[in-house]
């Protein structure tokens, strides 16, 4: 059964958002349950620092052996910091999701938006269907 920690937001596309030290910004990257359904992540191409998305703009592609899928922003913001050990090491999504295998920080530019993430005991519903 996928890990679904209780401090995360959640969208229904599978990407987490994680509060951070800093009030207006968050790290986001894909689900344990998206990291297992894609198998073995051999690439990720992810934004630069200073590029700004809306609410489920693309902002990268995750590509595994079995298939390439788009990531989602999940909240309106500025990257302000990008993972780049997952140039290195892409597989950190598939053995760290939550922790080593983050994929980009951002300065969230509606912190409301917030409020339109799922839950966990929404997500795991949303997982567990």
């Amino acid at each position: 059964m996928a890990q679904v920690p209780e401090d995360l937001g959640y969208t229904e596309e599978h990407e987490y958002v994680r509060s951070t030290e800093s009030a207006d910004e968050v790290q986001v990257g894909i689900t344990d349950y998206a990291q297992s359904e894609l198998g073995d992540v051999v690439y990720v191409e992810l934004p630069t620092v200073g590029d700004s998305f809306e609410r489920m703009d693309v902002f990268g592609t995750i590509e595994a052996v079995k298939a390439v899928s788009d990531l989602y922003c999940p909240i309106s913001g500025e990257v302000v910091a990008v993972n780049g050990a997952l140039d290195d090491d892409p597989s950190l999504v598939n053995s760290d999701p939550y922790g080593e295998g983050w994929m980009i920080r951002l300065r969230a530019r509606d912190p409301s938006e917030m409020d339109s993430l799922l839950a966990p005991d929404a997500y795991r519903s949303l997982i567990e269907e």
